[in-house]
């Protein structure tokens, strides 16, 4: 059973080590908000933080045993900006963009194409390249109540446990889909742990010691050319925040470099772009195609 506290309780008494260093009190919204920001990105405006991960994709589909389709590696790199809204509460707002790239699970290596079991087709692999993953604002005090950072503590360890449901129009489907279905369904999960001193030292603009894991039960990636055939995914993988951009795999490095290198730097603070997911960024891929064979 999870026990769930609030962080701001009684933790500067824990941390009293004879040290005079100066403290977030997390009982103060302010303080729970700069706690945010330090975990996703860090205090100090427009500096990059990496976060990086690798683990597995399986399928499932009712009535056959679970199949490991792919290994995956992917990263995130961020920075986050202040904002003050109206009432001079302060906040902040992060912008990102992301990769992840699909493995043979025998190899480790980038697969370009990818022979599908149950179709047998072979397909052109489309990795993760979605420019901007941007946050909206968080701040001090909002219409909801003061920001809480909620958690749990354990032996000087804090970790944090998010689930986000999604459930929205698919960008690949038609005018008619509350008549037909069509909705994209999915879940994701994270799980970030951090040492409970760093995240309380305010002299340090960053957490850097922040593990990461992350879970997502989705439908059929479309570039698998699944259509309705019933099942799903299921990611399962594990990573955490990087000193820089140059503590990456040397594979993904060079892929980046490679294909995707604006992926080495943030968006700029001001970014106002819609977020891309993978389905959005699909369909760019497969109307630029269609364009060039119009032409």
């Amino acid at each position: 059973m999870r026990s769930n506290i609030f962080l701001g309780c009684c933790l500067l008494v824990m941390l009293a080590r004879g040290s005079q260093a100066q403290q977030l009190d997390l009982s103060k919204p302010e303080d729970a908000v700069k706690a945010s920001r330090k975990i996703h990105c860090s205090l100090n405006d427009g500096q990059p933080a990496v976060y990086w991960w690798r683990g597995h994709v399986y399928s499932r589909v009712p009535g056959e045993k679970d199949r490991k389709l792919f290994h995956v590696q992917g990263m995130n790199i961020r920075a986050c900006v202040t904002l003050i809204d109206p009432q001079g509460n302060y906040g902040y707002r992060m912008v990102s963009r992301e990769v992840m790239f699909y493995l043979d699970p025998e190899t480790d290596q980038i697969l370009r194409t990818w022979n599908n079991p149950w179709t047998g087709k072979s397909v052109e692999v489309v990795h993760v390249a979605n420019d901007p993953v941007n946050m909206r604002p968080v701040f001090a005090r909002g219409p909801h109540g003061n920001y809480q950072l909620g958690g749990t503590i354990k032996d000087g360890w804090v970790w944090l446990t998010t689930e986000v449901p999604l459930f929205y129009t698919n960008p690949l489907g038609g005018d008619y889909q509350e008549y037909v279905g069509g909705a994209y369904q999915a879940i994701e999960m994270f799980n970030h742990f951090l040492p409970l001193d760093e995240l309380l030292d305010a002299n340090k603009p960053s957490v850097e010691n922040v593990l990461v894991g992350w879970a997502r039960v989705s439908q059929w990636l479309p570039w698998m050319e699944m259509g309705d055939r019933p099942g799903q995914l299921i990611f399962h993988a594990a990573g955490k925040k990087l000193r820089s951009w140059d503590d990456l795999p040397e594979m993904m490095k060079r892929e980046i470099e490679a294909n995707y290198p604006i992926y080495k730097t943030p968006p700029p603070l001001d970014d106002r772009r819609p977020n891309e997911t993978s389905w959005t960024y699909f369909k760019k891929v497969i109307d630029a195609k269609r364009g060039k064979r119009t032409n």
